[in-house]
C-alpha cells in the first residue's frame, strides 16, 4: 500500500493523519514540505496520528526524526499517537519511544502538546 496522509488543524495544533506504509522518503516529501510550511507560519505544535499507518522502516523513522527536529527547533513539539503494536516495537527498540510523546489517544497527545 502505498504512503498518504491527510493534514488539518485543530486548536492551533496541525494534525497529520498517515496512511499506508511509510518506507520511503521520497513518498513523504509533500508531507515534510507541508510540516516546514506550517512551522514557517508559526504553528509549532505537531500530531502525528498513526492510527492507519500499516508499517514504517528506518526511513520512515528518519522522516518522522525530521519532522521532529523542524519542529523543535521552531519552539515547538511533536505527538504521536495511535501507533499500532509493531510500529511500537519499533519506537521501543530504537528508544525513539523516549523522544517523542507517544500517546495512545489524540485527545491525550493534543493535551500533551497543549502543556
Amino acid at each position: 500500500m502505498i504512503f498518504q496522509y491527510k493534514s488539518n488543524v485543530e486548536n492551533d495544533i496541525k494534525v497529520f493523519h498517515l496512511f499506508g506504509e511509510l518506507i520511503d522518503r521520497e513518498q513523504p516529501k509533500p508531507m515534510v514540505d507541508e510540516v516546514i510550511a506550517t512551522v514557517e507560519t508559526g504553528v509549532v505544535k505537531i500530531l502525528l496520528d498513526l492510527h492507519q499507518l500499516r508499517y514504517i522502516n528506518s526511513s520512515g523513522l528518519n522522516v518522522l526524526i525530521n519532522i521532529l527536529t523542524k519542529a523543535r527547533k521552531a519552539g515547538g513539539d511533536v505527538a504521536v499517537c495511535g501507533v499500532n503494536e509493531k510500529n511500537n516495537e519499533l519506537l521501543v527498540i530504537t528508544k525513539l519511544d523516549s523522544i517523542f510523546n507517544v500517546c495512545e489517544t489524540k485527545e491525550e497527545a493534543i493535551a500533551v502538546l497543549n502543556n
